[in-house]
């Protein structure tokens, strides 16, 4: 279901790699974000919203990405390159 972009959602980011067998997202951050921040997955017509439960960084637990930095966050669900990344 697709219901459009929320006003109070920030594009933070995009998803540069997917990794299907971990289900892990490689996300180049255009904004910062923290572990614990809710973030939305955005690609075509599917999204979906999970909570950034750990972020790494060259196999290197962080707890805050900055803009620029590509971080890997563990998905819930099946991403896609290329999908858009908001902070909700």
């Amino acid at each position: 279901m697709f219901f459009g972009k929320n006003k109070k959602d920030k594009e933070i980011g995009k998803v540069i790699h997917y990794f299907d067998k971990a289900m892990v997202a490689v996300v180049k951050l255009s904004a910062p974000l923290s572990v614990g921040d809710e973030v939305k997955f955005v690609h075509g017509e599917s999204e979906f919203t999970q909570q950034v439960e750990s972020m790494e960084i060259d196999h290197e637990k962080i707890k805050k990405g900055k803009k620029g930095d590509e971080v890997a966050i563990k998905v819930n669900k099946a991403s896609h390159e290329n999908a858009k990344v908001h902070k909700v």
